[in-house]
């Protein structure tokens, strides 16, 4: 009797097409390591190892760049611009009528005008985090004073760097499989694994083994129930109406409408962690012009980030609030009702048209109440684990571990898909 798994595996990459996508992918992944092993001129190791130690927010960073800002490699920004610029739109479409409609309402146009401006907006986004980081690690010692041609010369190749990454990620879109952006983020996590476990096993002591297998238990227990809660979905019936054709009345068919608890994925945590990394590269930006008076600020900020409690609040009412931003934006009561009416389906014992738009509002209201608040709680717990023990070394793995379940899950999901879609 064959294996299923082994069966499926060979289906998959016995298909041309999808064995090309997945070389693809494959391909685009080892370049961008290669990028992110190339370090920016000037950079002293020493110093920046002792700097990410000392400073937690800054590994929060790595986890955009995918491991290039542990390096301070030509990739240093990773996809951490394009997500600031991808933020600023979908707050556009909230604000601005105008771009709302050019999203939702132009069809595959008015998308494509829509990532052209993201993609526009990435460049002088890049410029200005590239200056405000530089500066502030020159600052700190951790990378050599420069002149300004050779300063200017470093931030042209590091927002360059970023320009290129974000070029791989839509490659990957188009031409491979899943979403570029959340791969390249979840290649760099899976990279940085070998070096932890190899760290974990030479720093490990009799004393701590027991608070290890502690966070390993954590780390399980985590993975399980980010599973769990993202396969989950709540189906709604739908019928369809009775269809008369010539002398013969057909029965109408039944069907349901699945709506997953986590519909907005791993986006909530990767908008949360932006909005938190947005107010330090404001600070140091400013900074490296010139901006007089931002001392204070600064040292407020710096420790407002280092309080595990209200910096772990605020990332928790982040992820809730983009959770539900995010799928109000991505799934529209209306534009459901509307194409069930259009296709002669209804919803048994509601109404077509407008109390079928708030029927099906309330039950993804209802459904991602729960979910934004698991995805919140989840996203917090390394904070929890921080205020309680003191161990900080957690933190990074904590938010990649969310981020990287989640993307494995989808990139699974889509490769089945399209296997299912090519044995049909």
């Amino acid at each position: 009797m064959s294996n299923p798994i082994l069966t499926k595996v060979k289906n998959i990459f016995g298909d041309p097409v999808l064995r090309t996508r997945i070389l693809f992918l494959l391909g685009a992944l080892v370049v961008f390591r290669i990028l992110a092993a190339i370090p920016i001129p000037g950079v002293d190791q020493i110093a920046l190892s002792q700097f990410l130690a000392n400073n937690q927010f800054f590994g929060l960073l790595s986890v955009f760049s995918g491991g290039g800002f542990s390096q301070l490699s030509i990739v240093m920004l990773g996809v951490g611009p394009y997500i600031t610029a991808s933020i600023i739109m979908q707050l556009a479409t909230v604000i601005f009528p105008k771009v709302k409609t050019m999203y939702s309402e132009e069809g595959e146009a008015g998308r494509t005008k829509f990532i052209t401006w993201s993609r526009t907006l990435s460049i002088p986004l890049s410029i200005l985090q590239a200056v405000a980081f530089l500066s502030l690690l020159e600052t700190q010692g951790v990378v050599s004073s420069l002149d300004s041609f050779a300063f200017a010369t470093n931030v042209l190749l590091v927002a360059a760097g970023s320009m290129f990454l974000m070029w791989i990620g839509e490659l990957i879109t188009e031409f491979g499989i899943g979403n570029g952006v959340s791969i390249i983020i979840f290649a760099g996590i899976i990279a940085g694994v070998p070096g932890g476990i190899s760290q974990l096993l030479f720093t490990a002591t009799a004393a701590n083994i027991p608070a290890y297998l502690g966070f390993a238990a954590v780390a399980i227990a985590t993975i399980f129930a980010v599973v769990l809660v993202s396969e989950a979905e709540r189906s709604i019936p739908i019928a369809y109406a009775r269809q008369v054709r010539g002398s013969a009345m057909q029965q109408g068919a039944a069907t349901y409408l699945p709506i997953r608890i986590l519909q907005a994925g791993v986006m909530p945590i990767i908008f949360g962690l932006s909005l938190l990394l947005l107010p330090q590269v404001i600070l140091a930006g400013l900074q490296a012009v010139g901006v007089p008076g931002l001392e204070g600020a600064i040292t407020w900020y710096t420790a407002f980030s280092a309080n595990p409690w209200w910096h772990g609040g605020l990332y928790f009412i982040f992820v809730v609030m983009f959770t539900f931003f995010y799928t109000s934006i991505t799934f529209e009561p209306k534009r459901v009702a509307d194409n069930l009416q259009k296709t002669g389906a209804f919803v048994p014992g509601v109404r077509p048209g407008p109390e079928t738009e708030r029927y099906i509002g309330n039950v993804v209201n209802r459904i991602t109440l729960p979910g934004a608040l698991f995805l919140g709680l989840l996203a917090v717990i390394p904070f929890i684990v921080q205020g309680l023990t003191g161990i900080t070394a957690i933190l990074i793995g904590g938010t990649a571990l969310l981020i990287a379940v989640n993307v494995l899950l989808d990139l699974i999901r889509k490769i089945d898909a399209q296997a299912s879609l090519r044995e049909y």
